[in-house]
C-alpha cells in the first residue's frame, strides 16, 4: 500500500458518509430512522462504497443489495441473518458476482489492520453459492443468492470476488497464506480495500495546483488556434521521472525544475488532486495497468512507443526559452490529467515499490504529453471528451463531460439538488444542505419516459446515453428549465408509493410509468395514477401467466395496453 490514510482522511470519511446517508433517507422510508450519528455514517459508508465499485448510481437500487442484518432491520424492520455478507451485487456487464463484507469502525487507530478472519465468515456463504443451496437463508439474502446459483447454471464464464472494505489504516496482506488457500480452495478473488484507497475516491476539489517543467527544444512542440493567437499548447516528450515529479504531492519539488537529486522523488506520492476531473475516476484493479507496470520494468526506453501518453489541461501556461534558447522553461498552474490517468496511477505505483525504480527505470522511460492551455469549462469537457473517446469508456461517462450535463449540474444545484456526473458526487458546494440526490443515469431514464418510452427506461438504458441521446437531450425533447420540476415529481411519486395505504410493491419501472402517466394525462393525480398502473397490471393477460410486474411492464404489448385503458392516443 502506497497511501497512507491520517486521522483527518478518516473525519472527511465520516462526514461523507453522513452526507450519502441523509440524501438517501430523504428519499426512502424508514421503518425506525437511526438517531445516532455513527449509525448513520455506518450505513452511508455502504452506500457510498456500493456506488463506488457496483455498476450501480441509484441509491435505491443500492438499498436493494444491501443485506447486512442491521441495516435492514431499521429499513424494513425485518432481521435476517446475513451470513457474514453486508451485500451482494451480480455485475451482468463483467459477469462477476460481487461479495462485500463492510467492517466500519467507530474511532481511528493509525496502525489498526483489516482482520483476515472476516473473510472466513463469509465462505458459509460462500458454500451456499456453489453448492446451489440457498435453504436456510431469508429475505432479501435469499432472493439474491438465489440469483447467483442461477448466473453460475448458465453456460456463461462468472467470478466470484469477496471485496472487504473497512475504514481501517492498514490492509490485511491478500498473499498471507491463509488468504491465498481461501482464493484457492473457493476460486474467488479476495480484494482489500481500506481507508488509504478510499480516501483517493473522495470527491473533494482541490487547491489549484502548480509545475515548473525545462523541456528540450527537440522534444517540444507549440500549436496555437491561430497566427495571431498569443495563447499556446505544447506537445512535448517528458521523461517519467519528470511526470512523477510534477504530480507529487511535494510543492518544492513540484516547482524544482532542476532536480538533481532524482532519488528524492522515490518517496514521493501523487497528489490525487490532479485526477479529480479524470472521467474514469478510481481504478482498483486493470490488466491495462499491469502491461504499464510490465513495460516499464522489461522495456524502459520503449515505452514512448508503447503508451498513449497523458492530456494535461491548465488554466494558465508560461514558456521562456532559457540556455540560450536550446530549452524552454514550461510553467503549468491550475492543471489537471484529464486524459491517461491509469497510466500515472501506474506511474506512481512501480515508483513506490522499490526505491531503485525511479533511476534504474523510470528515468529512462519517456510518455508523450499534451498540455492544452484552455480557461474555459466548455473547452474542458470537450477536451476530456474527445481524447477518451478512443479508449474504453462507458457512453455514460463521456456524455458526463458535454456542456448539456455540466449545464444541468449547475442549474440543479441552484434548486438544492446533487446532480450526480460520476460516482461519489456530493454536490458542487460542501457547505450546502441539498434535498435530493439523482444520477446522469436516473435523470436519462426519465426523460426517456416522459418521451413516450416507459417500456424502455429500464431494459434499453444502456442505450440512452449513446444512440437516443442526441434525440432525448435535444432542444426539442427537452426543455432544460423544466429539469427541477421533473426531479421533484419523481421523488413525489416515490413518496406517494411509500405512504400508500395499501401494500404495493415500489419499483423504479413503476415510477417512470407514472411519470409518463402523468405527462399524457395531466387530469390525474399521482394517487389515481398510481391506482391505475396497478389495477391494469393485475388486468393484462400474457401467454406466461408468471410474468412479473416488472417483466410486463418491458413489453411494447403492456404499454399500449395502458394507453387503451387509459384513453390515451
Amino acid at each position: 500500500m502506497s497511501a497512507v490514510a491520517s486521522v483527518n482522511d478518516f473525519k472527511l470519511l465520516n462526514i461523507k458518509c453522513k452526507k450519502y446517508f441523509n440524501l438517501y433517507s430523504k428519499g426512502a422510508s424508514f421503518i425506525t430512522y437511526p438517531e445516532s450519528d455513527k449509525l448513520k455514517e455506518r450505513f452511508g459508508f455502504y452506500l457510498f462504497m456500493l456506488e463506488s465499485f457496483c455498476d450501480e448510481k441509484d441509491l435505491d437500487r443500492i438499498s436493494d443489495i444491501i443485506t447486512d442484518t442491521e441495516y435492514n432491520a431499521y429499513l424494513t424492520n425485518e432481521r435476517h441473518n446475513d451470513q457474514g455478507v453486508d451485500a451482494l451485487y451480480i455485475n451482468e456487464e463483467v459477469k462477476e458476482i460481487m461479495l462485500f463484507n463492510f467492517k466500519f469502525r467507530e474511532t481511528f487507530k493509525a496502525g489498526q489492520m483489516q482482520s483476515s478472519n472476516e473473510a472466513f465468515v463469509s465462505t458459509k456463504l460462500v458454500n451456499c453459492i456453489l453448492n446451489g443451496d440457498s435453504s436456510g437463508l431469508e429475505g432479501k439474502l435469499k432472493a439474491l443468492v438465489d440469483r447467483a446459483i442461477e448466473k453460475l447454471n448458465t453456460n456463461d464464464v462468472w467470478k466470484m470476488t469477496l471485496y472487504m472494505l473497512s475504514n481501517e489504516a492498514v490492509p490485511i496482506d491478500i498473499d498471507e497464506t491463509a488468504i491465498q488457500q481461501l482464493k484457492d480452495f473457493y476460486d474467488m478473488e479476495v480484494v482489500s480495500i481500506c481507508l488509504p484507497q478510499i480516501k483517493t475516491m473522495m470527491s473533494i476539489r482541490p487547491s489549484p495546483i502548480k509545475a515548473e517543467l525545462i523541456i528540450d527544444n527537440e522534444a517540444l512542440m507549440s500549436y496555437s488556434e491561430s497566427t495571431i493567437s498569443t495563447s499556446k499548447s505544447y506537445i512535448v516528450r517528458l521523461n517519467a521521472a519528470d511526470i512523477i515529479r510534477i504530480t507529487c504531492k511535494n510543492p518544492d519539488l513540484r516547482n524544482n525544475y532542476n532536480c538533481e537529486r532524482i532519488e528524492l522523488l522515490a518517496k514521493e506520492k501523487i497528489d490525487y488532486g490532479v485526477l479529480f476531473d479524470n472521467v474514469r475516476g478510481f481504478v482498483q484493479k486493470s490488466k491495462y495497468n499491469e502491461a504499464i507496470a510490465k513495460t516499464l520494468k522489461e522495456e524502459p526506453s520503449k515505452f514512448f512507443m508503447y503508451n498513449n501518453g497523458m492530456t494535461i489541461v491548465t488554466k494558465d501556461i508560461k514558456a521562456e526559452p532559457v540556455n540560450g534558447n536550446k530549452k524552454v522553461r514550461i510553467t503549468i498552474d491550475d492543471f489537471q490529467v484529464l486524459n491517461g490517468g491509469q497510466t500515472l496511477r501506474t506511474l506512481h505505483n512501480f515508483n513506490a515499490q522499490d526505491e531503485i525504480n525511479i533511476s534504474e527505470y523510470l528515468s529512462k522511460s519517456e510518455v508523450l504529453v499534451r498540455i492544452f492551455n484552455t480557461s474555459t469549462s466548455d473547452a474542458v469537457n470537450k477536451i476530456a471528451e474527445y481524447t477518451n473517446s478512443q479508449n474504453s469508456i462507458s457512453s455514460i461517462d463521456l456524455k458526463s463531460l458535454s456542456t448539456m450535463q455540466i449545464q444541468l449540474e449547475q442549474l440543479l444545484d441552484e434548486h438544492d439538488i446533487i446532480y450526480s456526473r460520476k460516482n461519489g458526487d456530493t454536490g458542487m458546494d460542501d457547505s450546502k444542505s441539498y434535498r435530493y440526490k439523482i444520477s446522469m443515469e436516473q435523470f436519462g431514464q426519465i426523460l426517456f419516459a416522459i418521451q413516450g418510452n416507459p417500456e424502455k427506461s429500464s431494459n434499453q438504458k444502456q442505450h440512452i446515453f449513446g444512440k437516443y441521446y442526441d434525440e432525448i437531450f435535444s432542444e426539442k425533447n427537452f426543455n432544460i428549465s423544466e429539469a427541477p420540476s421533473i426531479i421533484e415529481s419523481y421523488f413525489d411519486i416515490k413518496r406517494e408509493y411509500d405512504t400508500s395505504a395499501e401494500s404495493l410493491q415500489k419499483i423504479e419501472q413503476k415510477v417512470f410509468y407514472i411519470l409518463y402517466m402523468k405527462r399524457v394525462r395531466p387530469d390525474l393525480e399521482y394517487a389515481q395514477c398510481i391506482s391505475e398502473l396497478e389495477r391494469v397490471l393485475k388486468i393484462f393477460e400474457t401467454a406466461n401467466k408468471t410474468l412479473t410486474d416488472a417483466r410486463k411492464m418491458i413489453q411494447v404489448g403492456f404499454k399500449e395496453f395502458l394507453k387503451s385503458e387509459l384513453d390515451i392516443e
